[in-house]
């Protein structure tokens, strides 16, 4: 590996709130607002039902379990997540939204800080709890040492990317936004008055050079640039014509490198252009769905880190991809059945876009394109 290369980690949703909360050591008020659930318990009840009794005022590490090797590399530039929660004790959720996820913030410094570098924040469940909570999610994040984007207290602070320097030598620089195809209310955008997300109302040539004059007021020469968009459905392995046009334009005209979506539940099809990574769909790291029944057909439980090596001209050298499953609301390798379903899903469903996956030396799983 050349010596100037950027090794990156990339991951999809981490969801820390809710059920996963209620383990931590610092448990926020239990209450829910959903149709059938009426607290954060219920969750972890479900879980116990399916596998068993789940730990309670975990330590700093349980939830990481089998991935913690990995995000402790020393070698990694930045480590890049989408944090879908918000941080706060605020008890005042957003009115007819339904589904409200909050961390409590003494759970973030101890939990989420030392995993990740860079904390997405243009999703659907930032403003879960208001624009209080929002605020306070930022400071939260910023107070742990973690570099939030993609949501703030107007419209260029939403749209500011971060620039992530961890050693001497090429930074990482990042910028995010959301689309509302992923649950994003319209009424969630930041504008010049008012709190907010980077909400890309639409996927055209405006985003692209909004996108590009973002960057450009932060980047250097020989950084690497990382686009994090959070849109698309939930489950399915359908990539809209939208989102290739979109990505493949912020890759040939705004100067992005990489190109990190997420939303979907699981692990959806990747792609190379120009030399360059779109992973669509990175699949969730985190979650509390492990009672849930239904979309069995996808696997729901098994996720991925993504650990991809950029080479000194910004084309993509390496991608290995970690096979992890969620159990116990903890991180486990999954088994080698469970590494063959996802080498032959992200084949298939990669196939079209002039990918492959293979066994990697390593024993995990590795892009080919």
């Amino acid at each position: 590996m050349n010596s100037a290369a950027v090794n990156l980690l990339l991951a999809g949703d981490v969801m820390t709130g809710r059920g996963i909360d209620q383990i931590l050591r610092h448990p926020s008020e239990p209450v829910l607002h959903e149709s059938w659930a009426k607290s954060a318990m219920d969750y972890v009840e479900l879980a116990e039902r399916r596998n068993g009794p789940i730990p309670r005022s975990v330590g700093d590490e349980y939830i990481w379990g089998d991935a913690l090797d990995t995000l402790g590399r020393s070698d990694l530039a930045a480590r890049i997540v989408n944090l879908e929660t918000a941080v706060t004790v605020n008890d005042m959720p957003w009115v007819g939204k339904g589904i409200n996820y909050r961390m409590h913030p003494a759970n973030v410094e101890r939990t989420v800080a030392g995993r990740a570098d860079c904390c997405v924040l243009a999703n659907n469940h930032v403003l879960d709890w208001g624009y209080s909570g929002l605020e306070e999610t930022v400071a939260s994040l910023q107070d742990s040492g973690l570099r939030p984007v993609g949501a703030g207290h107007d419209a260029l602070a939403a749209a500011r990317p971060v620039r992530i320097q961890r050693a001497p030598g090429r930074a990482v620089v990042v910028v995010a936004l959301g689309t509302i195809s992923s649950g994003i209310p319209a009424s969630w955008a930041a504008r010049e008055d008012r709190p907010g997300v980077a909400l890309a109302r639409s996927l055209g040539s405006a985003e692209i050079d909004a996108v590009a004059a973002s960057v450009a007021t932060v980047a250097r020469a020989n950084d690497v640039v990382v686009a994090s968009i959070h849109w698309g459905g939930n489950w399915g392995y359908v990539i809209p014509k939208a989102h290739r046009r979109f990505a493949r334009a912020l890759i040939a005209e705004a100067g992005v490198h990489v190109v990190h979506g997420h939303s979907s539940h699981h692990p959806l099809g990747m792609e190379v252009y120009r030399g360059r990574l779109i992973l669509y769909g990175c699949g969730d790291l985190i979650n509390d769905y492990e009672g849930i029944q239904g979309h069995e057909q996808f696997q729901p439980d098994l996720g991925l880190l993504y650990l991809a090596t950029i080479d000194p001209k910004g084309a993509l050298e390496h991608l290995e991809l970690i096979p992890l499953r969620r159990r116990l609301f903890r991180l486990q390798a999954a088994s080698s059945e469970e590494r063959s379903w996802l080498q032959q899903r992200l084949t298939e469903h990669g196939r079209s876009l002039g990918t492959r996956v293979n066994v990697s030396r390593e024993g995990n799983l590795a892009l080919d394109w």
